[in-house]
């Protein structure tokens, strides 16, 4: 979808001034609810991809764990990929360069330091199918409540750097579900067009926490943010929250899929974003945290 008459949520002075839509480009987040088999798991997600291609979106990002959510946590251990070689990396170059898109992969098990253990990496391919990107998630979640125990530093590796990639589109800052949390990593990103955070939240945590925070992502660092998710009952047992949705820099939700597999699409408007950054600069006024 794309905002073309005012939400009620959006002055009207900013939409005004915004002007032209002639700027606007298309974006997508691919929903799912994975299981355990890899090339199941990748026929699917292609052929969401497909439906997100056919509306013209210029990037599509897909979920967490898009090609694998295993029977249980050492199952993604078992199909780590090097970085470079491996067929989920090799699909997800040929889908990119198949639909000319720049396609942000959630994130894949890579091989890590630690034997036993893998890297949650988020990887981006141009649409020459060129891998232009890699981002390791920093933040393991863990978490125990009532019967939900996960503990993911038990088989996940941490990353230490953060990333923005350059892109046709603009700069995109890249992260994994649970850094959600942490602001700080989104204000050590600096000034970023566009937020992916490709995500797996518990139905629980989901419920209490997750359109909040993605808002707040997008109005604190007046972006806009991709969020696409797992969304449903998975062959382990597990819910995932679902919900994946994208919203502009006022925090207006431009669309959102609450729960299954499906695809989320929705206008990006830079002009509209330098409007809101112009009459509210924010950015400007930071001053906590920044080097002198």
């Amino acid at each position: 979808m794309i905002i073309t008459k005012n939400s009620g949520q959006i002055p009207d002075a900013l939409l005004k001034a915004a002007g032209s839509t002639q700027t606007f480009f298309r974006v997508a987040a691919i929903q799912m609810a994975s299981g355990p088999n890899v090339k199941a798991n990748l026929d699917e997600a292609g052929r969401l991809i497909d439906m997100a291609a056919s509306t013209g979106a210029r990037i599509i990002a897909l979920p967490e764990y898009f090609a694998i959510m295993g029977m249980k946590d050492t199952d993604k251990v078992a199909v780590r990929e090097q970085p470079g070689d491996g067929p989920i990396q090799k699909w997800m170059s040929e889908m990119a360069a198949k639909h000319r898109i720049w396609l942000i992969g959630g994130s894949i098990p890579m091989e890590s330091n630690v034997p036993n253990k893998v890297r949650n990496t988020c990887l981006v391919y141009d649409k020459a199918g060129k891998q232009v990107a890699r981002y390791d998630k920093i933040h393991l979640f863990n978490l125990a409540l009532g019967t939900e125990n996960f503990s993911e530093e038990r088989t996940i590796e941490a990353g230490d750097k953060v990333v923005v990639v350059d892109s046709p589109y603009g700069r995109i800052g890249l992260s994994i579900c649970y850094d959600l949390r942490f602001p700080e990593l989104y204000r050590a990103m600096g000034d970023v067009d566009i937020i992916v955070i490709p995500s797996a939240f518990t139905s629980t945590t989901g419920k209490a926490h997750w359109e909040t925070l993605i808002r707040a992502r997008a109005i604190e660092s007046l972006a806009y943010v991709i969020a696409p998710a797992q969304g449903g009952f998975h062959v382990n047992g597990r819910e995932t929250h679902g919900d994946s949705m994208i919203v502009d820099p006022w925090g207006v939700v431009l669309d959102h899929l609450p729960r299954g597999s499906g695809v989320v699409v929705a206008g990006v408007n830079p002009h509209y974003q330098q409007t809101i950054r112009k009459s509210l600069p924010a950015l400007a006024h930071r001053t906590l945290g920044l080097k002198t």
